[in-house]
């Protein structure tokens, strides 16, 4: 359904090495900067971009928007978890764990980054 998810920077430097972090906790690679300057990165078939606006203007959280990001196993949810908090990273809502809803068990671990942009990372019980 989806190719691609971008998120507005402020603070480039600062959103490479907490997304790195991110992304290396799964087993993903660093980001590259591509022929526009934007952070690119590549894992298990998914493209996640970071880059400072466009248009010029600061970049803005988006109010009710959620990026979520499969995980293979509660235990790499955790590293992805603890690597955002200890990369600039805010862990918010309930601590990681397990859920129950309406789209069955859910392990989730939510974070904010450091521009504001809420992130999930999820495994499917």
């Amino acid at each position: 359904m989806f190719t691609h998810n971008t998120v507005g920077t402020n603070d480039p430097a600062k959103s490479k090495t907490f997304y790195d972090a991110l992304f290396t906790a799964i087993g993903g690679k660093p980001g590259f900067a591509d022929e526009k300057g934007r952070t690119v990165y590549m894992h298990n078939g998914g493209v996640f971009i970071v880059t400072p606006p466009i248009d010029g203007k600061p970049a803005t959280v988006g109010n009710g928007c959620t990026i979520g990001f499969g995980m293979d196993s509660t235990e790499m949810a955790d590293a992805w978890h603890a690597a955002g908090v200890a990369n600039g990273g805010t862990s918010i809502e309930d601590a990681p764990g397990w859920r129950e809803g309406g789209f069955g068990k859910l392990y989730l671990a939510y974070l904010r980054d450091p521009d504001g942009n809420k992130l999930c990372a999820m495994k499917r019980g």
